[in-house]
């Protein structure tokens, strides 16, 4: 059985909508976020006391983004997994590595330093200059999204998930206001997959169950 360490909605959610695409059985093991301050004893699982986690037999895992390719490959075949030797498989590999590196990560340093620091250390110039940062990168997705459906290879791929996390958390921080047009509507198409739907509800009910608070 796969376990899956989370945190609601943190990029932890990127492999539960994996899971829930593929139709995988798997436990959700719900923390309260950061559990590295919240829950001490998981730094005896994962030292850096990050989420995710998944741990399947002798697999360890800890970023998010691997963690989806791992499961379509290693689950497969899949057509959340681009193949080698398919010409899209540059462009699925980049997006999955870009979807964390340079999408998610200047909206760590929003939700920071506009939510999690106590009032005195809260900074506004840090937070909209990583806005900012978020935005020029965002370009890069509206661009792929003109003349396609989804990011690559002709289909929904983990590539999708991945980004399409990276927009979760900008909803979340109240930044979907200002997607362009083709990311917005790609957003929307998103929300509506029934493997989204079933991971949202899959961590709602783990959390009522464990006594996580949202």
């Amino acid at each position: 059985m796969i376990t899956l360490y989370h945190c609601m909605s943190a990029r932890s959610f990127r492999p539960v909508w994996a899971l829930e695409e593929m139709g995988l059985a798997y436990e959700l093991q719900m923390l309260p976020f950061p559990p590295r301050v919240f829950a001490k004893s998981y730094l005896e699982l994962n030292p850096l006391g990050t989420i995710p986690l998944m741990l399947d037999g002798p697999s360890k895992m800890t970023e998010s983004s691997a963690i989806c390719h791992y499961l379509a490959t290693r689950y497969g075949p899949s057509d959340l997994a681009v193949a080698a030797d398919d010409p899209a498989y540059a462009s699925y590999l980049n997006w999955l590595f870009m979807s964390d590196a340079t999408l998610t990560f200047p909206q760590t340093l929003v939700l920071r330093y506009t939510r999690l620091e106590p009032p005195e250390r809260r900074n506004t110039q840090v937070a909209e200059d990583y806005e900012k940062w978020f935005f020029g990168r965002l370009r890069s997705v509206e661009a792929a999204l003109q003349d396609r459906e989804w990011l690559c290879a002709g289909r929904f791929t983990a590539a999708d998930i991945t980004v399409g996390y990276a927009l979760m958390l900008a909803s979340s921080l109240n930044l979907d206001g200002k997607f362009p047009p083709a990311v917005a509507a790609y957003w929307q198409k998103l929300q509506a997959r029934p493997g989204f739907q079933r991971a949202i509800a899959s961590q709602e009910k783990a959390a009522a169950e464990q006594g996580i608070k949202a």
